[in-house]
């Protein structure tokens, strides 16, 4: 099923595909979120964005340490090993929840005004959504899938050093110490 998945090049570990986004703001939404969580590669189809693209929304500039690379098929980008877990609102996919994210995925996301095609579900070797009432925004969508695989994987880290290296230059605000007799 997955035979033209073939690459010479290093396989990234995860990476995100985007089905011909339409809006700039979301992709670079979407960036930051790479950044966050540490994706390997992101990529897309189509040609809204290209012609967007000069309206930069990669706040972080993630894009200079994570690649966002035009393709023309976003199952052949997985990678030889790489799972592809389409993200998406259709019938008989797996609820977020019950997912167990494979090592190695590409997580395909679908247009923020479309849907995956049939081909491209077809091929996956999951489908997963994000149980909600209406559909997210592709950006939000991406978070929380992303926010998902690391808690599900175990690898938080977590505590004040992380909040020093993570947080806006402007934030040094702390929480108040208190103990019971306080409260």
């Amino acid at each position: 099923m997955n035979d033209a998945r073939t690459s010479s090049k290093k396989t990234p570990q995860v990476s995100i595909g985007l089905t011909d986004p339409k809006s700039p703001s979301n992709v670079g939404a979407v960036m930051r979120a790479a950044g966050c969580y540490q994706v390997d590669a992101v990529y897309y189809t189509g040609q809204r964005y290209a012609r967007a693209a000069k309206f930069n929304t990669d706040t972080k500039n993630v894009a200079a340490n994570i690649p966002l690379t035009r393709c023309d098929s976003l199952p052949a980008q997985a990678g030889q090993g790489v799972k592809l877990v389409c993200v998406e609102l259709v019938e008989g996919a797996t609820p977020l929840p019950a997912f167990k994210h494979p090592e190695q995925a590409c997580y395909i996301f679908g247009p923020e005004d479309g849907t995956l095609s049939q081909q491209v579900i077809d091929q996956a070797d999951a489908v997963v959504y994000v149980p909600t009432t209406g559909c997210m925004n592709l950006a939000a969508t991406v978070n929380v899938l992303l926010y998902d695989r690391l808690v599900k994987s175990g690898c938080v880290q977590a505590g004040d050093e992380l909040i020093r290296q993570s947080r806006d230059t402007n934030n040094k605000v702390k929480v108040r110490e208190t103990t019971l007799a306080d409260v």
